[in-house]
């Protein structure tokens, strides 16, 4: 695609024009056992009040892997394996706190072995083919690149096939709720675990799908380490060798918690594998637009970020 074309398909939404599926609802995913959760004691007591007023979530870097509203859709697991995981989204107004109905949402990320559908040629986040082998031992680490499609910068590339799986769309309820069904992600070098996200809004869902609008948001969501450590004997992350950079390495997290995207979490510490819930609200300003085109630039690599993982 040439380079005036992209720039048009991003900055002119009138021409998005995707089917609208069913209106089928998506089941939690269920989980045994002793829950482990970093959801605070304040957020569950704004969600059982009412709205909370949020600060902005941190605006991020689109990175190379995105393609427009290619699949509307809630499940977007396809046939990939994985840990079951449930995204619930929540999207208000940061400065009227009040939800904001009928946005659409876009998510993408890659599979357990690091690879963005759209681009498998590109191996494992750009950085050659995903590999395979004997689970890894102690704790992880890598010195993230700095710069390309491996460390999450770099301009959009253009996809090398036609699967699609772990992307989807779908529009926000009365409350501002979207949820995904989805696999819990892996990991490729110079990037810690995490899905990326859109939200479009003032555009309109028609019979022939969402038309107009434009991009307030474009951010990134966040895995704790403690959450990620628990997959690493789990099939098939186990099978992935490429040393995985952590969340306080990792040079796109803006190190500001659940403002920059760290995801809340629960699931069962013994079995993680049957599955894990996840959910924040994103706090944006509707009156802007944020392609992530020019979002911040990667933060220091000597910053600490602090845990947000279960005690």
């Amino acid at each position: 695609m040439a380079d005036n074309e992209q720039a048009s398909s991003r900055a002119d939404l009138t021409r998005r024009k995707v089917l609208v599926a069913g209106g089928a609802t998506v089941a939690a995913v269920g989980v045994a056992g002793t829950l482990a959760a970093n959801a605070s004691a304040d957020e569950a007591t704004s969600e059982a009040t009412g709205d909370a007023c949020y600060t902005l979530t941190s605006e991020l870097v689109e990175g190379p892997y995105y393609i427009d509203a290619d699949k509307i859709r809630q499940d977007v697991t396809e046939d990939q394996e994985g840990i079951p995981l449930t995204l619930t989204l929540k999207v208000i107004d940061s400065e009227t706190c009040k939800p904001l109905r009928n946005a659409a949402v876009d998510i993408w990320h890659c599979n357990a072995v690091g690879v963005y559908s759209g681009y498998e040629a590109m191996g494992s986040g750009g950085g050659g083919p995903a590999p395979t082998g004997e689970p890894p031992t102690g704790t992880p680490t890598g010195e993230p690149p700095t710069g390309g499609p491996g460390g999450g910068g770099g301009g959009h590339q253009d996809p090398t096939d036609d699967d699609r799986f772990l992307r989807g769309t779908w529009h926000t309820d009365r409350h501002g709720l979207v949820t995904f069904r989805t696999v819990f992600p892996g990991w490729y070098q110079g990037r810690c675990v995490h899905i990326h996200v859109k939200v479009h809004v003032d555009g309109e869902w028609t019979d022939a799908g969402y038309e107009g609008g434009h991009t307030c948001h474009t951010g990134q969501l966040f895995f704790d380490e403690k959450s990620v450590l628990l997959t690493e004997s789990v099939e098939p992350y186990a099978g992935n060798m490429t040393t995985r950079t952590t969340l306080d390495e990792d040079t796109i997290y803006p190190d500001n918690g659940h403002d920059g995207g760290l995801l809340y979490l629960k699931y069962d510490r013994k079995h993680i594998a049957r599955g894990v819930r996840a959910h924040l609200t994103l706090g944006v300003d509707p009156g802007t637009t944020n392609d992530g085109q020019d979002g911040p630039g990667p933060r220091p690599t000597s910053s600490a970020s602090p845990s947000a993982s279960a005690s």
